[in-house]
């Protein structure tokens, strides 16, 4: 008899509208405070909103303006290359 099994929520990409489960995405976050980072642990206080950990969605997302809508707030130039970072290459 094991323990408990933990579930892993299903979140939506904000580029491609796609289901995933959370731990498979990067969660970027608004801070209270209105600074938008890269929340690598996905623990971060304020909104969140998730991408697939993917070149082509980390691009759409851009092009398309949809993570600072999501956030609704300004996205700065350097979370584009710390999202590219951290993208496994393809």
């Amino acid at each position: 008899m094991g323990g408990k099994q933990r579930r892993d929520p299903t979140r939506t990409c904000v580029a491609c509208r796609g289901a995933a489960g959370k731990r498979g995405l990067l969660r970027v976050a608004r801070t209270p405070e209105g600074a938008v980072v890269y929340d690598r642990g996905g623990r971060e206080p304020g909104r969140g909103a998730y991408l697939h950990a993917d070149a082509g969605c980390i691009q759409l997302a851009e092009r398309r303006g949809s993570l600072g809508r999501a956030l609704r707030a300004q996205v700065p130039e350097q979370l584009w290359s710390d999202l590219s970072a951290a993208a496994p290459p393809t």
